[in-house]
């Protein structure tokens, strides 16, 4: 069974910074991505930043580009999304994706459609 678990969402102010974690387990494919997304009341789902977990290929969305940094610790199975300079219209229920995939895959034109997610953690920034 898979599990897909997010951790370190809070309430920070305007410029600050936050760690997201997100624990997968029980996922048995090789080739497979990871990912970030986002949703504000009222929006739809939007992509953040992913992962192709075999490499060191990422992808970001422009709205993050240069603030935001996607990386992993293979050991723990574990993906991270380091958020700086946060702004206020950062802020939105993060959750975490996987899929199997190959590397091109992993990118944010690419269907996530999938059925492991996690149940998100809530980033509030405040201005």
């Amino acid at each position: 069974q898979v599990e897909v678990v997010e951790s370190g969402g809070g309430t920070v102010q305007a410029g600050g910074s936050l760690r997201l974690s997100c624990a997968v387990s029980g996922f048995s494919y090789s080739n497979y991505c990871m990912g970030w997304f986002r949703q504000a009341p009222g929006k739809e789902r939007e992509g953040v930043a992913t992962k192709y977990v075999g490499g060191y290929s990422t992808y970001y969305a422009d709205s993050v580009k240069g603030r935001f940094t996607v990386s992993q610790d293979n050991a723990k199975n574990t993906l991270y999304l380091e958020m700086n300079s946060l702004k206020p219209e950062d802020s939105a229920m993060y959750y975490c994706a996987v899929k199997p995939g190959r590397v091109y895959e992993c990118s944010l034109v690419y269907s996530w459609h999938t059925d492991y997610w996690g149940q998100g953690t809530q980033v509030t920034v405040s201005s």
